[in-house]
């Protein structure tokens, strides 16, 4: 699969997160409505950090093979969905709620900051 095929992926993955993150953090927490949206907001979250990890990076230096330090984000992401996932199981509402936010914060506005930046594709494609 070529990097476009893959950006195009990422891209339908992470615009329905952004909508339904933004909604989640917005909108009544507990309801019925709130935990659906918000399975839905981690498979999408996590599906896109995976599929990221396929994409090269093409600014500054790469590291083991293809990875750049926005990689780290996604890493970050991997183990954030599960353990916001975990800790609501658990009861753990401090947990799930300050994993989701970093999740939100990080994983769509830092890297979507970063993707925006000179150089990358998406600023490209945009600008």
């Amino acid at each position: 699969m070529t990097y476009k095929q893959l950006a195009f992926i990422h891209l339908g993955l992470i615009i329905p997160a952004i909508v339904l993150g933004a909604g989640l953090l917005l909108a009544k927490k507990g309801t019925d409505r709130h935990r659906l949206a918000g399975r839905l907001y981690m498979v999408l979250m996590f599906s896109t950090a995976l599929v990221s990890l396929w994409m090269p990076a093409h600014v500054g230096p790469q590291l083991l093979f293809h990875f750049g330090y926005i990689h780290l984000l996604s890493l970050l992401t991997l183990v954030t969905v599960p353990l916001a996932w975990w800790g609501i199981r658990q009861g753990n509402l401090r947990l799930h709620r300050n994993a989701m936010i970093g999740l939100f914060t990080g994983g769509i506005l830092v890297a979507g900051t970063f993707a925006l930046m000179p150089g990358r594709m998406l600023n490209s494609w945009i600008f």
